[in-house]
Formats: structure tokens, C-alpha cells, sequence
């Protein structure tokens, strides 16, 4: 008999979004321990915080708390074997300070690679 283990983050994310929509797909791959549930805020029935927050930055509860951005991020790392010593690096508050800054960098330029996203897949079509 098989058990599935229950996941040990709670990560949200826009299926809106193109840019989301591919880099959850990957992380899927990659959380083949299932350590990972993803909650697609197009159709969650509640959220625990505002959905125009969620849906503004990336967040996920670990252990309890909602974290957001870079911190976010390394949690969720910290999931997959591959990606885990990113994610344990960024524990270091000055790592996760050079994180959080190059998230925010990441959250201007945003919206254009969005659009190009959504192009990109258009013309795929």
C-alpha cells in the first residue's frame, strides 16, 4: 500500500500568467516527492490573504506563516532536492536581501515579459 505524502508548502500562483503557468510546470517536475501544493488562484474557492496581493507577488505558507517574494521563493526551493541549496543559502539574510532585490527587479520588468509570453504562445498556436 502506497501513501501519499501530505505536502509541507503551500505555494499560489496565477494560471493567468503565462510566465507562472510555465515555471510552475517545471517545478512540478521537479517536486517529485510531492512536497509541493500548488493552489492555481483562478480557482481557488478562498484565499488566506487579499487575491489581488497573492496574485501580486509570489507567496507560500511554510510551517504556518505566508512568506512572499525571495523569501517565498527559498521555501519553496528548499523543497527540491536540485534547487535546496539555493534555497537553504537563502536563509543568510544578506543572501535573501540580494534575493528579495533582484524579485523586485524581476517584479518591474514583469508586466513586458508577460506580453511577450503571451505572443510567444500565440504563436505556437
Amino acid at each position: 500500500m502506497t501513501h501519499k505524502q501530505t505536502p509541507s508548502i503551500t505555494a499560489w500562483y496565477d494560471s493567468g500568467c503565462p510566465l507562472c503557468r510555465r515555471e510552475i510546470a517545471a517545478l512540478r517536475k521537479l517536486d517529485k516527492a510531492g512536497n509541493i501544493a500548488f493552489v492555481d488562484l483562478m480557482n481557488a474557492g478562498s484565499c488566506p490573504l487579499d487575491r489581488q496581493e497573492l496574485l501580486a507577488r509570489f507567496h507560500v505558507r511554510e510551517n504556518g506563516p505566508i512568506l512572499s517574494g525571495a523569501a517565498a521563493l527559498a521555501a519553496l526551493w528548499r523543497q527540491i532536492p536540485i534547487l535546496r541549496p539555493l534555497g537553504l543559502a537563502a536563509r543568510n539574510r544578506i543572501v535573501l536581501s540580494a534575493l528579495e532585490w533582484a524579485y523586485l527587479g524581476f517584479l518591474k520588468i514583469r508586466p513586458r515579459l508577460q506580453s511577450l509570453a503571451r505572443h510567444a504562445d500565440r504563436g505556437r498556436r
